[in-house]
């Protein structure tokens, strides 16, 4: 059984290794809640991105209030959302206190540089943890290409993106029962890989 200070714990050290937002910390994400606690499936996760980008606040926020509430109700999503924002409230005061008097400095600038190449390379294994679900469905790549498409040429809210998709995968998908996991193909991927090599890639947590 889940308790209350492990719920925190839990998310005040994702909280501390946040660095690109949301779709950054999905490694993170899925190394500490699903291989490592066994808290919810990359099914279930990928689920509440989705609700997360169609409902105010941040993406990362919402995630874990939403996974919270699934293990300890209206309490746990109060107490994973305080412990999630924690980290980032303290380290967030020290920045604007000191980052005045130190962003000029080449050490400084170098730093924040390998932080952004560090999380592109985690935003892009989001992607492609992402599009390994669905790449054997036509529909579905097609939906992607659209949406895709759309998101670079008008530049809309990714809000109106999310609910159109939805919309199109409700009427294209309804009645087939065959709608794509997102997270198929990497569960497919640990399947093969048996379940100590799930064990052991759980155990390296932040």
């Amino acid at each position: 059984m889940t308790s209350f200070p492990e719920l925190y714990w839990t998310f005040f050290k994702i909280g501390c290794f946040t660095f690109g937002g949301g779709y950054a910390i999905l490694p993170i994400l899925e190394r500490e809640l699903i291989r490592k606690k066994g808290w919810a499936t990359m099914d279930e996760v990928m689920d509440y991105y989705t609700i997360a980008q169609v409902t105010p606040g941040v993406i990362a926020i919402n995630v874990s209030t939403f996974i919270g509430y699934k293990m300890k109700g209206i309490a746990g999503g109060i107490v994973s959302t305080l412990a999630f924002i924690s980290p980032s409230s303290v380290i967030i005061t020290l920045i604007a206190t000191f980052l005045s008097s130190y962003q000029d400095m080449p050490i400084v600038r170098h730093a924040f540089g390998g932080i952004r190449i560090a999380v592109c390379a985690l935003i892009l294994d989001t992607v492609i943890k992402m599009i390994r679900g669905f790449y054997r469905d036509v529909t579905a790549l097609i939906l992607f290409v659209i949406a895709l498409g759309l998101s670079v040429v008008f530049s809309p809210s990714p809000a109106f993106v999310v609910i159109g998709a939805g919309i199109a995968g409700f009427v294209l998908y309804r009645g087939r029962g065959d709608a794509p996991d997102a997270g198929s193909g990497h569960n497919d991927a640990e399947q093969g890989g048996g379940a100590s090599g799930g064990e052991t890639g759980g155990e390296g947590g932040a």
